[in-house]
């Protein structure tokens, strides 16, 4: 059978797209290490359009890559082998909203800042929040359960999802959890198909449970020249104030920022890292219990410098310095660790990895940033500009070997939030068990029995 006429019957001929620069820019996601090779790019609009693309994917034996706003850096959303790509980004509309339980039932291709903005305007807030919740879409952020700057107060992505709808890759329409709180019938489904990737199913509706308006919040950035103070800085604030984040980065970060996107240096003096802390700051006696906890980090010699901010304006330029970090080294083509250990774990994890690429690794240049309050950390290593892609990949591979064997010593993971995709599968083992993979595997044969979904990633 011919394919991309039944496509176009399935979703109507202005849905489906073979145009080269299409299969490009749909064909991958931030990582450029995967050569994009999809068949045809195909827009999906009705749930009645998704279970029937996935049950003739299934006849044909055809690979089904989704996409979202394809700002992932896992390669999780990379069409290499003539797949279809199953764009979402006109299943974008809010569907039902409910004061009285403070949820809004939404389509996958609702952008992460708009549904912050929904939020917003209903009085309510929407706490998952990274530097790409511009482009981002809802259906990807469940699909990698994602993370982002405020994990720290309001958790995952998982955290916020009381429900879903998903079609799977036999083309079953499941409706998981109906958007209850209480719910004890038996396995919980909805947890499987968050974090999955999109090789169980594709979600086609989610739930979502939105929060009370936070209080107002005050930014800090400190300039502190040992990253191991990290945790000593994270528990002093801790204990005098309530911390909505806590993020750190190196100085060569901060100084690819500043080139990138022409800011001013923050502090007179650079130091070797900072960190750069958000707490809740309804009234006079918060702000002078973070001043006592800076103090004290200054009296430590954690901290040599510090930058309070005394408006929203001021937050919101405080974090662009952190927000931009991702964007400023791109067209560096960086190679990313994304690990994570135990918060108490991380000032001697850091001090390991820090070690070792100092010792095995000195002539690349790495960029560290990331959400110590939960113990995540993005290792990022930049291709120097004579090297091929293919080249530095395979370095990159050599030199995460020896990370991630300390990252399994500590216990930790390989994949904090980015997920697996096709990037990181191969270290999958140093994360999970023999027994825990076979599970995995076990689990994508009762939901995917044919390997429609998603081929390729995660397994």
């Amino acid at each position: 059978m011919d394919i991309l006429p039944r496509l176009k019957q399935i979703v109507g001929e202005e849905n489906v797209s073979t145009e080269k620069s299409d299969l490009i820019a749909y064909g991958q996601d931030w990582t450029r290490f995967f050569e994009p090779d999809p068949m045809a790019i195909v827009f999906v609009k009705t749930t009645e359009q998704v279970v029937a693309l996935v049950r003739f994917a299934r006849k044909q034996s055809l690979g089904l890559v989704p996409s979202g706003g394809r700002t992932g850096l896992s390669g999780g959303a990379c069409a290499t082998n003539r797949e279809v790509v199953v764009s979402f980004e006109r299943m974008n509309q809010v569907l039902e909203f409910s004061y009285a339980d403070a949820s809004v039932t939404v389509q996958p291709g609702v952008i992460t800042a708009n549904l912050q903005a929904f939020a917003q305007e209903k009085g309510l807030y929407y706490p998952v929040d990274f530097a790409s919740s511009g482009s981002s879409q809802i259906g990807g952020n469940i699909a990698t359960n994602a993370g982002g700057i405020r994990v720290l107060r309001h958790g995952m992505t998982r955290e916020q999802i009381s429900g879903l709808k998903v079609v799977t890759g036999t083309g079953e329409l499941l409706e998981l959890n109906r958007g209850l709180t209480k719910n004890n019938t038996g396995y919980d489904l909805r947890h499987l198909f968050i974090g999955s990737e999109g090789t169980l199913g594709f979600v086609i509706e989610a739930t979502v449970q939105l929060k009370a308006t936070p209080e107002k919040a005050t930014v800090i950035l400190l300039a502190i020249p040992r990253m191991e103070d990290c945790l000593e800085i994270l528990t002093t604030f801790r204990e005098h104030t309530t911390l909505n984040a806590f993020e750190f980065f190196s100085h060569n970060a901060l100084e690819a920022v500043i080139e990138d996107s022409n800011l001013e240096s923050p502090f007179a003096t650079p130091e070797a890292y900072y960190v750069l802390l958000e707490f809740e700051s309804p009234g006079e006696k918060a702000l002078a219990d973070a001043l006592t906890a800076f103090e004290r980090c200054t009296g430590e010699g954690w901290v040599t410098d510090g930058i309070v901010a005394s408006t929203e304006s001021q937050n919101q330029s405080l974090w662009q310095y952190r927000e931009r970090i991702s964007e400023s080294i791109t067209s560096r083509t960086p190679y990313k660790n994304d690990i994570a250990v135990r918060v108490s774990q991380v000032p001697e994890f850091l001090h390991k990895i820090d070690q070792l690429v100092g010792v095995l690794y000195p002539d690349f240049e790495i960029v560290w940033f990331g959400h110590i309050g939960d113990g995540n950390l993005h290792l990022n290593i930049l291709k120097p500009v004579e090297t091929s892609v293919d080249q530095f990949k395979q370095e990159c591979e050599k030199v995460s070997d020896n990370i991630l064997g300390v990252v399994q010593e500590f216990g930790g993971s390989v994949s904090a939030e980015h997920g697996i995709g096709l990037m990181k599968k191969g270290q999958l083992h140093f994360s999970r068990s023999v027994e825990e993979i076979a599970s995995l595997r076990s689990i994508k044969a009762v939901f995917d029995p044919d390997g429609i979904m998603n081929p390729g990633k995660l397994l």
